[in-house]
């Protein structure tokens, strides 16, 4: 006999760990079913965690208490801060990793969580009571029953892969597909569809003559994703290597278009806008003489690379006589071609802020199967919805993020409010409170609220304590200190910033966009001593922190300000309140887009598409406000 669970994850993606590690660390007796072992956490496209707003959501897992940034942290081959040119709130950690050793990291996380049991099978269908899910049967013909039940099929679901004219069932390339669920969804009453993704062909690194590239090596001031100390990669750094398409690569692509499943009506699922394929891009840009391509190594060892940026489903002889167009590539060979993937997902205004679906009770949604790409989406949500369906399952109330508090909860109120026509990908420009939601605070926003449901350890917030007094100290003695100009005009003059002509506050010289603390500490030796109280480990984090803390502390109260101002409509509640339908004074397309949203708070109805000023000015009357 199978034992009953609080919580079932099936697929063991990033959104699958992420969410069965939440829910298992939180006390929930939880199952994780995957049809492979091998694959935890399996990097399908890119091996790579983080970059623009995805930095931040990684760091953001992290200071929940999840494992996506220490894992990412002990696998790096390389490590970047992107956008270090722009202000703070744009800044995005970026970690080129070794795949292999990354989903090997995930199964020693997993194996050595004590309320976690483990199952290597295919789920067929979901037991479905009075629309209350009570468990899965899996391909084998078991059936586990649980208190909750959480999918996480990635782009497994009905997955069909092409390669020019040919066609493979799949969710990834040498894997089968899943079947079944998506048609009992369906036909539980779930609007769907198919969206579209790809990946490029992976090179022979002894193929590649790499003295005709330009190399991208990593910062040499290696960070972290984690906030807990030790996480740190042993792992020898690689370079990646920058090539550029041609005129002459361009002209072999399109002699196969004629073959291609992205033009010929075959692929109907639409594909990514922001990661569009090779082929796509000489269509949208045809002006464009060359497009950027970056060559990312598999691994410390591997001698297998990553073309970022020639993702295709051309036939694979075409893929390949373009790829040897390429600068440096002359001579390439290739392990395998390029191909696009369609899939089915769900469409996520059906489910709640907790990922809990608002058709099927008990039954929760989490990563690709909402409409979202990338791992750092994935794991999010998975996160959220683990913790959601544990504090379900207790019958506590929700843990929902908002939008000033996290990009997850941009994240989760962009997908449950305004729905996807194509795969969703976070950006900064999507957070109106960016500002606030910089990858350095992510453990001041969000660890003490995981403390406080029980996911964040002890350990955690004593380093944030440690993390904002030091930084307070820090403040305090910029402020006391005292500078003559003699010491500080030779680094000032070198800066292009005026001299001094009299002794200032260390603090208002902080103040000046020129100046740099980390440069400040080698010229002035007493704050160089006093920093001697900063633990060598988290140096660069906590006097980062405190930089930004001065140079930007205007901006973050006005933006704080306004985010108060703003999210004081998240709180009047909304949510079963009105039948839309009979509220006349409400325009006709308000009416339909609010019975089928169904807000829980008069912030989310604002945010949806086709809700006007005037339908949210009725709402508010009808409330007494």
């Amino acid at each position: 006999m199978m034992p009953h669970y609080d919580v079932i994850v099936v697929g063991g993606g990033h959104a699958g760990c992420e969410a069965a590690a939440a829910a298992a660390n939180l006390g929930s007796k939880t199952l994780l079913i995957t049809m492979d072992m091998t694959k935890y956490g399996q990097m399908s496209c890119n091996p790579a965690m983080g970059g623009i707003a995805k930095g931040q959501i990684v760091r953001e897992i992290d200071a929940l208490g999840g494992y996506s940034g220490i894992i990412a942290d002990k696998t790096t081959i390389q490590f970047r801060m992107l956008n270090r040119s722009k202000g703070p709130a744009m800044w995005s950690p970026r970690t080129q990793n070794d795949r292999f050793r990354f989903t090997e990291e995930w199964r020693n996380v997993l194996e050595s969580l004590e309320n976690l049991d483990l199952w290597q099978d295919a789920v067929t269908s979901l037991i479905i009571d009075n629309m209350v899910v009570k468990g899965v049967r899996t391909k084998i013909g078991i059936e586990f029953t649980s208190e909750t039940v959480i999918l996480t099929n990635g782009t497994f679901l009905n997955g069909l892969m092409h390669i020019g004219s040919a066609k493979i069932q799949g969710g990834r390339i040498g894997e089968a597909a899943s079947y079944n669920l998506s048609e009992q969804l369906f036909e539980a009453g779930f609007k769907t569809g198919r969206l579209k993704t790809g990946t490029p062909v992976r090179i022979d690194g002894r193929s590649i003559d790499f003295s005709r590239l330009s190399e991208q090596p990593g910062d040499t001031d290696h960070f972290t994703f984690s906030y807990l100390p030790g996480t740190k990669s042993k792992l020898k750094q690689r370079s990646c290597w920058i090539t550029h398409t041609n005129k002459e690569v361009h002209a072999e692509l399109e002699k196969g278009f004629d073959f291609s499943p992205m033009f010929d009506g075959t692929i109907q699922g639409t594909g990514p806008r922001y990661c569009p394929s090779i082929e796509s891009k000489l269509v949208t840009f045809a002006e464009k003489q060359q497009h950027q391509l970056f060559l990312e190594p598999e691994g410390e060892t591997t001698i297998e690379y990553y073309l970022n940026g020639y993702s295709s489903s051309l036939p694979w002889d075409v893929q390949l006589k373009g790829l040897q167009k390429i600068v440096g590539l002359e001579n390439a060979k290739i392990f395998r071609p390029g191909y696009a993937i369609e899939y089915d997902y769900f469409d996520p205004t059906q489910l709640n802020h907790t990922l809990e679906t608002k058709l099927i009770e008990n039954l929760f949604f989490a990563g690709q199967i909402n409409g979202t790409t990338g791992y750092e989406e994935a794991g999010a949500q998975g996160i959220m919805a683990g913790i959601n369906a544990h504090l379900k399952r207790k019958g506590d109330q929700s843990f929902i993020l908002k939008r000033n508090e996290a990009y997850i909860g941009v994240l989760i109120d962009d997908l449950v409010t305004k729905g996807v026509d194509e795969p969703y990908r976070m950006f900064t420009s999507r957070a109106e409170f960016r500002i606030l939601l910089r990858q350095d605070n992510a453990d001041a926003r969000l660890t003490r609220k995981s403390y406080e449901i029980g996911l964040a350890k002890k350990e955690r917030v004593k380093l944030l304590e440690e993390k904002y007094r030091l930084i307070d100290e820090i403040i305090a003695f910029t402020k006391n200190f005292s500078l003559k100009p003699r010491f500080v005009n030779e680094y000032l003059k070198s800066k292009e910033t005026s001299e001094l002509k009299q002794g200032v506050k260390l603090f208002d010289l902080i103040l000046r966009p020129q100046v740099s603390i980390i440069e400040l500490i080698e010229i002035i030796t007493p704050f160089k001593n006093f920093l001697q109280i900063v633990p060598d480990d988290r140096k660069s984090e906590i006097i980062e922190g405190a930089e930004i803390a001065i140079k930007y502390d205007g901006y973050i109260n006005r933006e704080q300000q306004f985010a108060e101002k703003l999210v004081k409509f998240d709180d009047i509640i909304i949510e079963d309140k009105f039948n839309y339908v009979d509220i006349k004074s409400i325009s006709t397309e308000g009416r339909e887009k609010l019975t089928k949203i169904k807000p829980r708070t008069i912030g989310q109805a604002k945010r949806i598409p086709g809700v006007s000023p005037s339908d949210i000015n009725v709402l508010l009357v009808l409330m007494g406000r």
